[in-house]
Parts: structure tokens; sequence; C-alpha cells
């Protein structure tokens, strides 16, 4: 997969995110089964149309970015929106998981998994600044491969949420590990049971 480990990252949160949030998961497993409409093959087509999925993804990368935080440096003196100097040379950081949190972004809900902010009021994503949502990048450095990202990560949650159903094992919230690319620590412990079984 591309980006292996930025695209696992991302995955395992959300599944962890849809192991508290029950109601979110049956939205999961209903838009996959209304467009699988009882077939077995994920395509392309499908998955592109996977729009509350891709909302899921893009909450859980808001709150747990698989890379917490980036460098520029500037290749010529200029100054920040808010008045800041930056000079030639200088690294400019921006901390993206810090971001996902600022009240001044994304309001006083920004710490609740609401995948329903990615959404317009047909059901489609809406298009959100890649500078208020730098997960993938911005401008000329844009990542090449986030919409092949989406597409498998969509079929990776697809595929494993349509058959199975993860049951925590702790109740503590997982530690975020914020390294090159953050990672949970001490791993997704869960068990795994095939959905509809009690």
């Amino acid at each position: 997969m591309a980006g292996r480990d930025t695209t696992s990252a991302a995955v395992t949160w959300l599944f962890w995110l849809l192991t508290g949030h029950r109601e979110i998961e049956k939205q999961v497993v209903d838009e996959i089964t209304s467009i699988k409409n009882g077939g077995e093959q994920l395509g392309f087509d499908d998955l592109k149309g996977m729009n509350f999925i891709k909302a899921c993804l893009c909450e859980s990368m808001r709150l747990y970015p698989p890379v917490v935080w980036d460098s520029k440096h500037a290749v010529k003196d200029d100054v920040l929106p808010d008045g800041t100097p930056v000079y030639r040379g200088n690294r400019v950081t921006y901390f993206q998981y810090g971001m996902g949190r600022m009240e001044e972004l994304w309001g006083k809900d920004r710490l609740e998994f609401r995948p329903d902010r990615w959404l317009d009021e047909n059901g489609t994503v809406k298009m959100v600044s890649p500078y208020k949502f730098p997960v993938f990048q911005a401008g000329p450095r844009v990542c090449l491969g986030k919409e092949m990202a989406f597409i498998q990560m969509k079929y990776v949650v697809a595929s494993v949420v349509r058959r199975f159903e993860f049951l925590p094992v702790r109740s503590e919230r997982p530690v975020f590990v914020p390294l090159l690319t953050a990672y949970m620590g001490g791993g997704f412990n869960v068990r795994v049971r095939r959905r509809g079984q009690q």
C-alpha cells in the first residue's frame, strides 16, 4: 500500500474511534451495504462513492494525524499572515495534531468525533482548505498519492467493517505516540467477532 505506515495508522485510529461510536459504525455499515447491494466485489466506483467513510477517515485524521508535524525551510524572506517575519533559511514547523484541536478552526466541539462536519446537506464531502487540514500537505507540496490513499483506506475499512466488529479489551484511551509516523502505543488490542454474531 502506498504510504503504508501512514495509511495503517489512519485506519487503526478510525477502527478505535468506531468502537466508541457504534451509531457512526452503523452508518458506515449502512453505506457499505447500500453501495454493495449484496455483491461481493468492491469496485473503484463503489469506493469513490463512499462519502461517509471518507468523512470518517478525515475526522479520524483530524484528531489523530498520521504525521503529527512537518517543517519547511524558507527559500527567501517572507512574512506570515499574522505578521511574523520569516527569513531565508528559517525553518517553519506546523503541528497538525494541535491544528486538529483548535477551537478557532473546528469549533467548540473540536474534541468530538463528528464525521458529519465533513459532509454537506446532500451527504457529499465538503471541500476543506488543505491549509486548515494539512494531513496531505498543501499547495505545490500536496501528496501525490492522496486520492489513492483514500481509495486504499476506504477499501480496507469497507472490507473489514462489513464482516467484523471490534470489541475493545481495555476501557482506557490508547496512547497517541507522535513519532515520524504516529502510532497507537501498545497496539490496537481488541477481540474480533464476525458481524452479526453475539
